[in-house]
């Protein structure tokens, strides 16, 4: 879950900051098929990881900052493919994901930086 955490922010993190606003139309790891596996992988790979107890003895806020990181991630992922393929608005969910796509760079390099303290000090209790 360790290494599982660190890969999926990290890529994850790649992916929210070099996404331009156009289609995602490349044959790389830019497709919408990508994004919304992966963005599913994040949000799974958070949830587990908060709920998996850490070496320090403390049961739920075990990896804090890399499960939120990664739940984020993939709710950021998912939105930003459901939002290129339909046309329906759908309120608090529209603006709740617009707000969260809005700062997709920022949050990207914050995953990534996330990944990199995750790494670096894996031991500490909130990291």
């Amino acid at each position: 879950m360790y290494f599982l955490s660190i890969i999926c922010n990290g890529l994850a993190g790649y992916l929210l900051y070099s996404q331009n606003d156009s289609n995602i139309d490349k044959p790389s790891v830019n497709t919408p098929t990508f994004h919304l596996v992966f963005g599913i992988l994040c949000a799974v790979t958070g949830v587990l990881k908060i709920l998996s107890p850490a070496e320090n003895g403390i049961i739920f806020f075990g990896d804090l900052v890399p499960a939120a990181s990664g739940i984020i991630a993939g709710f950021a992922l998912i939105f930003g493919v459901y939002r290129q393929n339909t046309a329906v608005k759908s309120g608090e969910l529209e603006r709740i994901g617009s707000n969260l796509l809005a700062f997709k760079k920022p949050i990207g390099i914050g995953l990534i930086g996330s990944a990199v303290m995750h790494f670096i000090f894996g031991g500490l209790p909130l990291l």
